[in-house]
């Protein structure tokens, strides 16, 4: 962990004000789970700051915990308030409909799958929300979720790459960003 901080301090510290808030706002994009990598990765590309990626990866990794948390305790107190109750039920629901046959047929690498292919709400969020309802062991499932990550990540880079070099038609797995 203490390497990560190093690399960052040590990055940061040669950044101007506008790259830095370039950085932040590719970092929050990552974490949002609307967008996650398919939108903190193109915009990294977009900016310039691709060498950054790594932690925009990272972050999207470290979602994965935190959102486990989230259920395990504040979902509990939130679902006694009827709207988010309702729209807590309704997106369990339709992620049990998408995913929960993946998983049963293939267990750790279903879940893997369901995140690794960049597809709107098939991210971390999602994966970890799937995982927690199912009841799947934390320490699989996260693993499972991180690879899945990692997975879109390289799909991710790879389409932002071609579309950046002529290659149309993948937008399907970024998010698109005029100029």
């Amino acid at each position: 962990m203490s390497l990560c901080v190093n690399m960052i301090k040590a990055g940061v510290v040669g950044m101007g004000k506008e790259q830095l808030r370039h950085l932040l706002e590719a970092i929050l994009l990552s974490a949002l789970p609307v967008s996650e990598i398919r939108g903190g990765i193109p915009l990294a590309f977009y900016y310039g700051i691709n060498n950054w990626i790594w932690l925009l990866i990272l972050v999207n990794i470290i979602i994965i915990p935190l959102v486990f948390f989230f259920l395990d305790t504040a979902n509990n107190i939130l679902l006694n308030i009827k709207w988010y109750k309702r729209w807590f039920n309704k997106k369990v629901e339709r992620t049990r409909r998408r995913v929960k046959p993946l998983i049963e047929k293939h267990g750790f690498w279903g879940l893997t799958l369901f995140v690794g292919v960049p597809l709107p709400f098939t991210g971390a969020y999602t994966g970890t929300l799937a995982a927690w309802f199912l009841g799947m062991n934390r320490k699989k499932a996260f693993l499972a979720i991180a690879i899945g990550v990692l997975i879109a990540s390289f799909v991710v880079i790879t389409a932002t790459l071609l579309t950046m070099n002529g290659v149309h038609g993948l937008s399907l797995f970024i998010k698109t960003i005029k100029r």
